[in-house]
């Protein structure tokens, strides 16, 4: 059974941070552009990173290019995304799935919120 695993989410101030991380069961994710993704209340879920099986070629969406880092440690097979300057727009549940993502691999996610 694939399973997918978020953390690090949490309540933090704007402009502080926070770094998420993914890790997977019943999956090699190493094989697999990654990528992260968000919902926020009566929103629909939106990209926001994305990175190659081999560690390069990252993507952002625009709305926080600059600010996000997506990375990988294919040695330990996990995803993680290093979130600074946070904005209360980033506010939502963070999700990693490959990319393009997989229905069935969805996970819990972790709740991000900031406050402002």
């Amino acid at each position: 059974q694939v399973e997918l695993v978020e953390s690090g989410g949490g309540l933090v101030q704007a402009g502080g941070s926070l770094r998420l991380s993914c890790a997977a069961s019943g999956l090699d994710i190493t094989i697999l552009n990654m990528g992260w993704f968000r919902q926020s209340p009566g929103k629909e879920r939106e990209f926001v990173a994305a990175i190659r099986r081999g560690g390069d070629g990252a993507t952002y969406a625009e709305s926080v290019k600059g600010r996000f880092t997506i990375s990988r440690d294919n040695g330990r097979g996990t995803l993680n995304l290093q979130m600074n300057n946070l904005k209360p727009e980033d506010t939502a549940i963070y999700y990693c799935n490959s990319n393009p993502p997989v229905l069935n691999m969805w996970g819990q996610g972790t709740q991000v919120t900031v406050s402002s």
